[in-house]
C-alpha cells in the first residue's frame, strides 16, 4: 500500500507543479479522492477549476472522464445516457450509459446549481449513495469521486440538499499578483506536455487505499473531534449527524495520504472546509486553527501546517469590526458566539505579527474587548 500512496502523492505533486498558486486545492482534492467524498469548487470564472480536475482525471490511467456544463435545460439523457431504443421496442426502459456518468471513474458537473428537478433526485442518489437509480433500474457507479462547480452558492432552498451531498467545499480563486509569471510559465508548458510525462494511478489502486482508509484508527483524535462539532454547532455551523459521520473519513485520508495509519490532532486541518456560506470560512478557520496548533507532529500533512502571515492592518480592521458590532448591536447568543470565536482566532493571529509595536497595540484592544464580552456577561 506504501507504494500506492507515493504514486497518489507523485501524481498531486504533478498537478501542483502544472498549476502554480493551487497547492490547497489539489490536497483537498486527494483527500476527497482518498476519502470517495464529493468536492465543490467555489470561485470566478477563469480560475481554472476545470482544468485542475481534467488533469487529475488524466492521471488515472484506466479510468474514464465525465465532464459536463449543466444549464436549467440539461435533460437526464446527456448526464446518464439515453434510452436504448431497441430495448424500448421490446417494451423494457433500459439506459443505454455508454460514454455517460455511470460509467465515469472521474465526473465533473460544472455549474451543479443549473441542475433543475428532472435531473436531481437522480443526480442526489448518484452523488450520496454513488447508486443510478432510474425506474426499475439500478446500478453501483463507479465513480471514484465527483467534484462539481459554480461561481454562485446556492440561493434556491431546493438546491440546498444538492449542495449537502458535497462533504468539501473549497474556494478556488485568481492567484497572487507575485505568482503571475510563473502561472504564465505553467500555462505554456501545460500545452505542450505529452500524455507520456504525465505520473499515473490505476482505478483499482484508488480503490484499494479507499478500502484502506476505512480501517485508519480515529481513537485518538476521537475525543477532540466530538467536542469541535459540538464547538461549530454552538457557533451557528450547521453539521448534520450523517455530515459528522462521513467527515471521519476526511481525517483518516488526511493520515493515511501522510503515510500513517492513526489519526494525530492536525490531520483536523480538514474541517476548514466544510463551510456553508462565505462568513463561515474565517470562522471555521479560527477554531480550527487553535485545535491543531497544539499539534506539533512532524508527520502533520503540508496544508495543516500552513499558516499565513497575518497582515497587521488586516486584523486591526478586523478586530474594529468586531468591537463596533458588540458596541451598536442587540446579538443574539448565536452571534455572540460567532463574535467570540471570531476574536479567539484574531488572538491566535495577532501571535504571528512580527513587529513588536503592532502585536502589542493590537493586543491590547483585543483585551479591551473581551473585557466588555465579560461585563456584559
Amino acid at each position: 500500500m506504501t507504494q500506492n500512496i507515493e504514486k497518489l502523492n507523485k501524481v498531486l505533486t504533478y498537478v501542483k507543479d502544472t498549476f502554480v498558486g493551487k497547492n490547497n486545492v489539489v490536497d483537498l482534492l486527494g483527500i476527497c479522492l482518498l476519502a470517495r467524498e464529493n468536492a465543490f469548487l467555489y470561485g470566478p470564472p477563469g480560475t481554472a477549476k476545470s482544468a485542475l480536475v481534467r488533469t487529475l482525471a488524466k492521471t488515472v490511467k484506466d479510468g474514464k472522464n465525465f465532464e459536463y456544463l449543466l444549464t436549467r435545460f440539461t435533460e437526464p439523457n446527456e448526464i446518464f445516457g439515453p434510452f436504448d431504443i431497441r430495448k424500448l421496442k421490446e417494451g423494457e426502459l433500459f439506459t443505454n450509459t455508454d460514454g455517460m456518468m455511470p460509467e465515469a471513474s472521474m465526473v465533473f458537473l460544472d455549474e451543479i446549481f443549473n441542475a433543475n428537478s428532472a435531473i436531481l433526485n437522480s443526480l442526489l442518489m448518484a452523488l450520496n449513495e454513488k447508486i443510478f437509480k432510474r425506474g426499475k433500474e439500478t446500478k453501483n457507479l463507479p465513480a471514484l469521486m465527483f467534484v462539481g462547480a459554480s461561481n454562485v452558492l446556492p440561493e434556491d432552498e431546493a438546491l440546498n440538499a444538492l449542495f449537502d451531498r458535497f462533504l468539501v467545499r473549497i474556494n478556488v480563486d485568481y492567484v497572487h499578483p507575485d505568482l503571475l509569471q510563473q502561472v504564465l510559465l505553467a500555462g505554456r508548458k501545460l500545452e505542450n506536455t505529452t500524455d507520456a510525462e504525465i505520473p499515473e494511478i490505476l482505478a483499482h489502486e484508488i480503490k484499494e487505499l479507499q478500502a484502506l482508509c476505512k480501517t485508519v484508527d480515529l481513537k485518538p483524535i476521537y475525543e477532540v473531534y466530538l467536542n469541535t462539532i459540538i464547538s461549530l454547532r454552538n457557533t451557528g455551523i450547521t453539521i448534520s449527524d450523517r455530515r459528522a459521520v462521513k467527515m471521519q473519513n476526511l481525517i483518516a485520508a488526511s493520515a493515511l495520504i501522510c503515510g500513517r495509519n492513526e489519526a494525530i490532532l492536525s490531520d483536523l486541518w480538514v474541517l476548514k472546509h466544510i463551510w456553508d456560506t462565505e462568513e463561515q470560512i474565517e470562522i471555521l478557520e479560527g477554531i480550527i486553527n487553535r485545535t491543531i496548533e497544539k499539534d506539533d507532529n512532524p508527520k502533520s500533512h503540508p496544508q495543516a501546517l500552513h499558516n499565513k502571515t497575518p497582515n497587521p492592518e488586516e486584523v486591526m480592521k478586523d478586530v474594529k469590526i468586531l468591537i463596533d458590532q458588540w458596541e451598536n448591536g442587540s446579538l443574539s447568543f448565536e452571534e455572540q458566539n460567532v463574535i467570540k470565536d471570531k476574536l479567539r482566532y484574531l488572538q491566535t493571529r495577532c501571535d504571528w505579527i512580527a513587529h513588536a509595536e503592532q502585536k502589542q497595540f493590537i493586543q491590547k484592544e483585543i483585551e479591551s474587548l473581551w473585557q466588555k464580552i465579560l461585563q456584559s456577561a
